[in-house]
C-alpha cells in the first residue's frame, strides 16, 4: 500500500507521560526537519507532562478523561470513539503514540491503517510489551535499541520502519540503557515523520519500503 504525499501533514500525538518522543518532534518540526504540523496533543493523564509541552508551545492540549467510560462493556471502543472524533474534528492524517499507556483499540487502527506510529524501546519483534531495559539486559543481548512501526490491533507487532541499535555494556542498568536508547528514540522518531511526509513510504505486508532510502552506517557490534 502506498502512502500517499502531503504538502501541509496534519498531526496528533498521544502521549501519557512527559511527552520527550513529543519535544523531539516539536524540535524536529522547528529546524525544519520534519515537514508537520502538531494540531493536537491529546492525554489519558490530566497531569501529563506532555500537555505542559503542548502548552508552552501553543499548541492544541486536551485531556481526554477515561472514568467516564469505564464499567461500559465497551469501554476500550467508546474511548477510542471519542477521540477518532477528535481526531476527525481537526482533519489529522498521521497519529503519533508518544508513550501513550493505552492499547489502541481497532476503532483507531482502523481509521488510521498505515497512518499511526508507535515507537517501541526495542529492537522489534524483539521484547514486545513493558520492561523491555531488563529484559534485554537479562536475556544477555549484546545490542538493544528502538523501533518505530505503524500501529496495529496486536501489541507492538505492526510493520517496522525504522530502528536504531546501541550496544549493551556489562554495567548497564535498565535505567543507563534506557538513557541511551531514548536518544536514538529522538532521532528516529521524527526521521520516520518526515519520511510519512513527504511519501516515501510503502507498506508491502509486514515491511515498509522506504522510497530511494540509503544504507545505514558502519555495522555495529558488541563487544569488539
Amino acid at each position: 500500500m502506498s502512502i500517499s504525499r502531503t504538502t501541509s501533514l496534519r498531526v496528533a500525538v498521544l502521549a501519557s507521560g512527559r511527552g520527550s518522543n513529543l519535544q523531539a518532534i516539536i524540535d524536529a518540526i522547528e529546524a525544519g526537519q520534519a515537514q508537520a504540523q502538531i494540531v493536537a496533543v491529546i492525554s489519558n493523564k490530566k497531569d501529563a507532562v506532555a500537555l505542559e509541552r503542548a502548552r508552552k508551545y501553543g499548541l492544541k492540549d486536551l485531556f481526554v478523561d477515561p472514568k467516564p467510560f469505564a464499567g461500559r462493556p465497551d469501554s476500550r471502543e467508546a474511548y477510542d470513539r471519542s477521540l477518532l472524533a477528535i481526531l476527525q474534528q481537526h482533519e489529522v492524517g498521521l497519529v503519533l503514540l508518544a508513550g501513550y499507556m493505552k492499547i489502541v483499540t481497532a476503532v483507531l487502527v482502523n481509521a488510521y491503517a498505515n497512518r499511526m506510529m508507535n515507537i517501541h524501546p526495542s529492537l522489534l519483534p524483539s521484547f514486545p510489551g513493558l520492561d523491555v531495559q531488563k529484559k534485554t539486559i537479562d536475556w544477555g543481548c549484546k545490542l538493544a535499541g528502538c523501533t518505530v512501526h505503524f500501529v496495529t490491533e496486536g501489541v507492538d507487532e505492526g510493520p517496522i520502519i525504522i530502528q536504531a541499535a546501541v550496544p549493551i555494556l556489562d554495567d548497564d542498568t535498565p535505567e543507563t540503557l534506557a538513557a541511551r536508547i531514548l536518544v536514538q528514540e529522538h532521532k528516529i522518531y521524527p526521521r520516520a515523520v518526515q519520511l510519512f511526509a513527504e511519501g516515501r513510504l510503502r507498506v508491502d505486508g509486514r515491511r515498509v519500503l522506504i522510497e530511494d532510502a540509503k544504507p545505514g552506517g558502519v555495522a555495529i557490534v558488541s563487544p569488539t
